[in-house]
């Protein structure tokens, strides 16, 4: 007897171990059709989803399959999966932390090198021959010295803060309560943070609770020498608002990795030289993806065997 799994959207490397493993452990993988739902004869016996975090996992899916059991999301985060539906239903919803904490930190830190340091603008300059023709271009800002901003500050946010803090002047950060444990300043109100910071990264879960958290409010705060990086979702930053900070020169720049409409980004980033842009690839490294995917693997196994989940979604 075959255990169905409906796999949505994996990431390639993700997708081929499913594939490559399923047959050991006697699933039958099926994908969805164009309306989002598996085949008809097929729904009924679905007891696994195995989702991309870009994936919407949403209460018609859910409620289409009556014998499901878990909703494995191959991510950290997990804000397309209604997750309150699918425990009203008794299905477990798992994600993948802590094994991307390492990459996405990196990414973070080096959005906001090359962005204070215009590293892509100079690299261009380069290539364009506008060193030979025009002599050197105008200079950047140091990075070591500033004072840096979280804006969250869970796993993730630690891994930023540890490896901001050999270079950093000052390091602070803004969560709704102050975090027991953290050697770093706590500022209780956001718009204040940006107020104080050179740099301000974005690290928080999204969804409705943090959509358009980064207002134009927050980016006035920051101010024309300050530099947004964000490496949390788009959704988070209200990005009508960055656009026209960044344009009137109101905000002195952005790295960026998600972005409210992806993959589209608005062309007044994409022609900005104050802006460095990545294709949402924070945690796209062969090692990080191999071990998001071993454990989205692990999660569907534990429970469909009857064990607890690895890796569940908090409550």
């Amino acid at each position: 007897m075959s255990i169905d799994i409906l796999v949505i959207c994996l990431p390639a490397l993700a997708d081929d171990m499913l594939n490559r493993q399923a047959p050991e452990r006697g699933w039958t993988l099926h994908r969805p059709g164009p309306d989002g739902l598996p085949a008809p004869e097929v729904a009924g016996r679905i007891v696994g989803v195995a989702a991309s975090g870009a994936a919407t996992v949403d209460a018609r899916l859910i409620d289409a399959l009556p014998a499901l059991k878990i909703i494995a999301v191959h991510a950290v985060g997990y804000d397309l999966t209604d997750v309150a539906h699918a425990r009203s239903r008794g299905v477990i919803v798992t994600h993948t932390p802590d094994v991307l904490n390492d990459d996405v930190a990196d990414l973070a830190l080096l959005l906001a090198l090359a962005t204070l340091r215009r590293l892509p603008a100079m690299d261009a300059y380069v290539r364009a021959g506008r060193w030979a023709s025009e002599g050197p271009p105008p200079l950047s800002r140091r990075a070591s010295g500033l004072k840096y901003g979280l804006l969250g500050l869970g796993r993730i946010g630690r891994a930023i803060a540890e490896r901001l803090a050999p270079l950093a002047g000052e390091i602070a950060y803004h969560t709704r309560r102050p975090v027991a444990d953290a050697p770093w300043r706590h500022v209780p109100n956001l718009v204040d943070l940006a107020a104080q910071v050179d740099v301000l990264i974005v690290i928080v879960p999204g969804g409705a609770s943090t959509r358009g958290l980064v207002s134009a409010e927050v980016l006035a705060a920051l101010g024309p020498n300050g530099v947004l990086i964000n490496v949390a979702r788009g959704e988070v930053v209200d990005q009508d608002a960055l656009v026209a900070a960044l344009t009137s020169g109101r905000l002195g720049g952005a790295g960026l990795d998600v972005f409210a409409d992806e993959p589209n980004a608005p062309h007044a980033l994409i022609d900005s030289d104050r802006c460095v842009l990545t294709p949402h690839v924070a945690s796209a490294t062969v090692e990080t993806r191999q071990a998001m995917a071993a454990l989205m693997i692990a999660n569907l196994e534990a429970v469909l065997s009857g064990r607890p989940p690895v890796s569940p979604v908090p409550d």
